[in-house]
């Protein structure tokens, strides 16, 4: 069976695991403080907050940022559904900005129609969250420069994009943005099973994000409200959650940063011999923008619908009969149930739309073989009747 994801654990990353679980911190320990240092050190950001998901990442960073009741917050409909349900978790509103049809990312020119609309009506966002769709970095810059005119917060859901660059620097350095979510499910880039982080380059957004991250509780003097009445003091100063990242995952991360250039160039590696393998068949393959260096997370291909005999539907099926284990990433977000209660409907987003009905996410992890290349190739030739 050949998955479209799936982790590589080392003997290294064993070893790293194992050490912990002999040592005395098994949470809130060491690993904790050297994972979010590496992660730092890699993309240049400042601070790093480690936490159990990047679902946590992204409702801590809404919060940090003091989204709350009477707010708006935008985002793609073309993500998974953590990055709009991260602004209800706040009791915020959300709406949806559509794609761009070539890299599928957040349109930065859709945005802006949005935006003008949104300040006749006075209802501008006041936080804005672009997916790095695969691994893909959106324009961050233009959306950067309409957050500066509009006056929104921008948060980067980069749970694809760990590894990646953006105009020759690395996708968390919060050049273009106040705080960037990266997520380490063992489909991802790297994995520490489960796990998430909060990058930011604010001393006081970090701060805030490792308050809420544990309850709120801090043992700070410089936080509290009156003196410390002794050692075992410490003090509830906001309304927080346990949203904790364990010393074993933490142990894993480190470990697994260690290999992260060579996963991507990996990654690199297998999207080039597809694209050989499936130039001339009816599918619009990956476009990779020239500002960008993604991380590859995915590989995401679009069927030439009117070109083939086979439906979307029947496509996907074959190859799952193969044991090729694609999927569909993603469902668009405003056609969920829960969302159309609020007022959503399909047309609202129609590239979006269109391109939930041609996508396919075809096996993309560094240990594909080439043989498994050359199998997925031939299965998807087959499955569109050619």
């Amino acid at each position: 069976m050949i998955h479209y994801g799936r982790q590589d654990i080392t003997q290294d990353d064993i070893d790293a695991v194992v050490a912990v679980l002999k040592s005395v911190n098994l949470t809130q320990g060491p690993a904790i403080a050297q994972f979010e240092q590496c992660v730092a050190n890699h993309t240049g950001a400042q601070h790093a907050v480690a936490v159990s998901n990047a679902t946590a990442a992204l409702h801590i960073a809404c919060l940090a940022l003091e989204l709350g009741p009477g707010d708006w917050l935008w985002t793609t409909p073309n993500t998974f559904v953590a990055s709009s349900n991260c602004a209800l978790y706040c009791g915020a509103q959300v709406d949806f900005v559509d794609i761009d049809p070539r890299t599928y990312n957040l349109c930065p020119q859709r945005l802006e129609e949005k935006l003008i609309q949104a300040q006749k009506a006075n209802k501008l966002p006041k936080v804005v969250v672009p997916v790095h769709l695969t691994g893909q970095p959106c324009d961050m810059a233009a959306i950067h420069a309409l957050g500066q005119k509009y006056g929104f917060k921008i948060i980067e859901d980069a749970s694809h994009a760990i590894g990646g660059r953006y105009k020759g620097e690395p996708i968390g350095n919060g050049r273009y943005s106040d705080i960037t979510v990266f997520s380490f499910h063992p489909v991802k880039i790297i994995t520490t099973g489960e796990g998430g982080m909060a990058l930011t380059n604010s001393y006081e957004l970090a701060t805030r994000l490792g308050l809420l991250r544990s309850h709120g509780i801090t043992r700070d003097p410089a936080l509290m409200t009156e003196p410390m009445q002794g050692p075992w003091y410490y003090q509830q100063v906001a309304l927080g959650f346990n949203y904790r990242m364990t010393d074993m995952q933490a142990a894993l991360g480190v470990s697994q940063m260690t290999r992260l250039v060579d996963y991507v160039q990996r990654r690199h590696d297998i999207a080039h011999r597809y694209s050989e393998l499936l130039a001339d068949l009816p599918l619009t393959l990956p476009w990779q923008h020239q500002d960008s260096h993604s991380a590859y997370h995915l590989y995401v291909v679009r069927l030439q619908l009117d070109k083939i005999s086979a439906t979307h539907r029947q496509v996907f099926e074959a190859l799952r009969a193969n044991d090729i284990m694609v999927n569909l990433h993603y469902i668009p977000v405003h056609t969920q149930p829960f969302y159309q209660q609020m007022g959503f409907k399909q047309g609202d987003f129609p590239q979006a739309e269109q391109y939930y009905r041609e996508a396919i996410s075809i096996p993309m992890h560094v240990n594909l073989t080439d043989e498994e290349l050359q199998f997925v190739s031939n299965c998807l030739r087959e499955a569109m009747g050619l």
